[in-house]
């Protein structure tokens, strides 16, 4: 069988590095630095001819330089004799622009596949995509994981009593994986009804469902800006929940995020994964970090060795039926 290669950018070196250890390998040696005036340079410095070549690069904020990064490593690596080339996206940046939703404007998720696929990709495998139709944008195998395993096993462990759980959606498309939770955690299940008035600013309208008296934690894909999640553990509080956790796949928290979080005085844990790189836990201790190398690792390992994916996500397949 060829050999494996697990190659990164500077996106997050920290997750490339926990999953070759996963694997029990060492990450391949490439230099991805910048010229004087700006240009991205790559060069892998040793020989991957005829390897299964794993690129681990979410394509995270600063988007625009991890993607260039990303699809140049692409390239070189291509050049270089790679005998397959799996893209390995934690976090698929640009996904929110998955559709026309106003006149003139790009669906910006289906461009970013199509850089991905002329640059040399033969497969993807990605996690907690924001619109699960953004697999059919790509012309090769799309492998979509799911974080609901590494999220709920940290909630479990705070030792709740699955009576006094709520899992609360703020989002109506994201029901389906609420259900999951919901399910996973032997929880109840709530809608929290809200009305967008800007590209990132939201009211709650209504909640759908029981939730005086409980422990809600919230889930979703993304956090943010963080205002929807705040306004929405807000608006708990107003309905007799006693306190409130979230859950969430991609901790990008941009601009006044983090303050909003540590602020909402209800809000006791925000928990996200390293699919995005996070350092400040200690300026910021109400959020908590929890690993996926493990499944990203199993998954890699998987596709390597010709095996099923799917059977790392099956389960949760399942549940949101």
């Amino acid at each position: 069988m060829r050999e494996m290669a697990v190659l990164t950018g500077n996106s997050n070196p920290e997750l490339a590095r926990e999953i070759a250890e996963q694997l029990g390998i060492k990450l391949t040696d490439v230099l991805v630095g910048r010229f004087s005036e700006g240009e991205i340079r790559v060069q892998i410095k040793e020989n991957i001819r005829g390897r299964d070549v794993f690129i681990v690069q979410p394509t995270c904020p600063p988007t625009n330089d991890n993607l260039m990064e990303l699809l140049i490593m692409m390239d070189a690596a291509r050049r270089a004799s790679a005998q397959r080339i799996t893209t390995v996206i934690p976090y698929y940046g640009y996904a929110r622009q998955d559709r026309k939703d106003q006149s003139r404007v790009p669906i910006t998720a289906k461009l970013v596949a199509n850089l991905i696929c002329a640059a040399g990709a033969d497969r993807v495998l990605t996690m907690d995509l924001h619109a699960s139709q953004i697999q059919g944008f790509f012309d090769i195998p799309v492998d979509h994981l799911y974080a609901i395993n590494v999220l709920c096993d940290y909630i479990a462990s705070k030792g709740f009593n699955p009576k006094d759980l709520v899992v609360v959606t703020s989002d109506v498309g994201g029901v389906k994986m609420a259900r999951a939770y919901a399910k996973r955690l032997g929880a109840e299940l709530a809608v929290v009804d809200k009305r967008r008035k800007g590209p990132e600013t939201t009211e709650v309208m209504h909640i759908l469902g029981d939730v005086s008296g409980k422990i809600a934690v919230i889930v979703d894909d993304i956090v943010a800006t963080a205002g929807s999640l705040v306004d929405a553990s807000e608006a708990l509080g107003r309905n007799g929940v006693k306190e409130v956790y979230a859950a969430v796949s991609h901790g990008i928290l941009s601009g006044s995020a983090l303050e909003k979080v540590q602020r909402c005085k209800i809000l006791k844990e925000l928990v996200i994964t390293n699919s995005i790189p996070f350092s400040r836990q200690n300026e910021y201790p109400k959020v908590k970090l929890v690993s996926v190398a493990q499944l990203l690792a199993d998954a890699i390992k998987r596709i390597h060795d010709e095996e099923s994916v799917s059977i790392l996500f099956e389960e949760t397949q399942n549940q949101m039926k």
